[in-house]
């Protein structure tokens, strides 16, 4: 059995959330999951997603909607179950989104991260995993990205609240020798679970590119829209290091083993596949993968985007022996729709 039994999971009904909960009770964990669904769809009986994570495990899970920012709400959840470790998705994370309500951000993210962790403290329970990102980085002073590459420089609101937290977890951590973190820098998350019952599902206008292009297949949208096509890279677009997320969510559970062995107080890994991958060479493998044609319309850069970012995940494989295993192709294989992933098939 794994040392730490009952997880909490902030925003556990989200994307990586949910791919993550599937991924943590396959390993023996216990799941406690809450998401207030402000990046998630829910209805009368909760969330349709953990539903579908029960039905892949044959696990049941415990969820509660809660919020953050609802302090007493969250301090009840603690009272009424042993955690032992919490991961921590819950977050607002469009960066186009971020750049137009910052406060909202600031107010969500930060002091959402804030409550959690004094409620962590009064309960004793000081085993973290965060979830980060590579925007943390900035505009890459090289490339590929290792754990020591400078952070701060930061073009936009949402890797600034992950920025302002992981210095938060950092002065804390050195403050108190009982807290055992690690934040992970994720780069780029698509794909879905093969079971094809769960996925990425959109709730804002704001989306990641996969589900965009997913819909231009299917009709729903005329085009995909590129945010720039005058980069300094090989064909003009964004290069970005895309990971499937069941690798992604592999990498929580590795961390949270290494957690369980290990007093490291705060620690920082890169999850990523190591290969960066333009726009437009996306479009074309998922154009050869679903036998579809994606039309374009190239726009201006959108602001908050950088040129290039791909990683450096050699740490992770060395200490947490994680890597990723996942293609671009298998990342291409699903499709969003109607709340629900399917298998991908024009027709449908």
């Amino acid at each position: 059995m794994p040392r730490f039994k009952t997880i909490l999971v902030t925003g556990g009904a989200g994307y990586i959330g949910s791919h993550c909960v599937v991924d943590l009770l396959n390993a023996g964990h216990d799941v406690i999951a809450i998401d207030n669904f402000a990046n998630a769809v829910g209805d009368e009986e909760g969330s349709p997603a953990l539903k579908r994570a029960e039905q892949i495990t044959g696990k049941n899970i415990v969820f509660y909607e809660a919020d953050l920012l609802n302090k007493p709400q969250i301090n009840d959840i603690f009272d009424k179950h042993p955690i032992d470790c919490v991961i921590h998705f819950a977050a607002l994370k469009a960066v186009g989104e971020s750049m137009q309500q910052p406060l909202l951000y600031y107010q969500n993210n930060l002091l959402g991260m804030l409550n959690l962790l004094e409620i962590m403290r009064s309960h004793e329970c000081y085993q973290m995993v965060f979830s980060s990102s590579c925007t943390v980085y900035g505009e890459p002073e090289y490339l590929p990205i290792t754990e020591t590459h400078p952070t701060g420089s930061i073009t936009n609101v949402y890797g600034r609240t992950k920025y302002f937290i992981e210095e938060m977890l950092k002065d804390l951590s050195a403050a108190d020798e009982k807290w055992n973190i690690i934040s992970l820098r994720y780069f780029n998350p698509v794909g879905a679970h093969p079971s094809g019952l769960i996925g990425e599902d959109p709730t804002k206008e704001f989306t990641n590119l996969m589900p965009f292009m997913a819909q231009v297949a299917l009709g729903k949208k005329p085009v995909l829209t590129v945010f720039g096509n005058d980069y300094n890279t090989p064909d003009g677009t964004g290069i970005r290091d895309y990971i499937h997320v069941m690798d992604l969510a592999s990498g929580h559970v590795a961390a949270l083993n290494f957690l369980g062995s290990n007093q490291v107080r705060l620690k920082v890994y890169n999850l990523g596949t190591g290969r960066g991958v333009s726009v437009k060479e996306l479009v074309e493998v998922f154009e050869r993968v679903t036998k579809t044609k994606i039309p374009l319309k190239y726009v201006d850069r959108r602001l908050g985007d950088i040129t290039a970012m791909w990683a450096d995940a050699s740490l992770a494989k060395e200490e947490l022996g994680w890597s990723t295993k996942l293609t671009i192709e298998e990342m291409c294989k699903y499709k969003t729709g109607c709340g629900i992933i399917k298998p991908f098939n024009i027709t449908q």
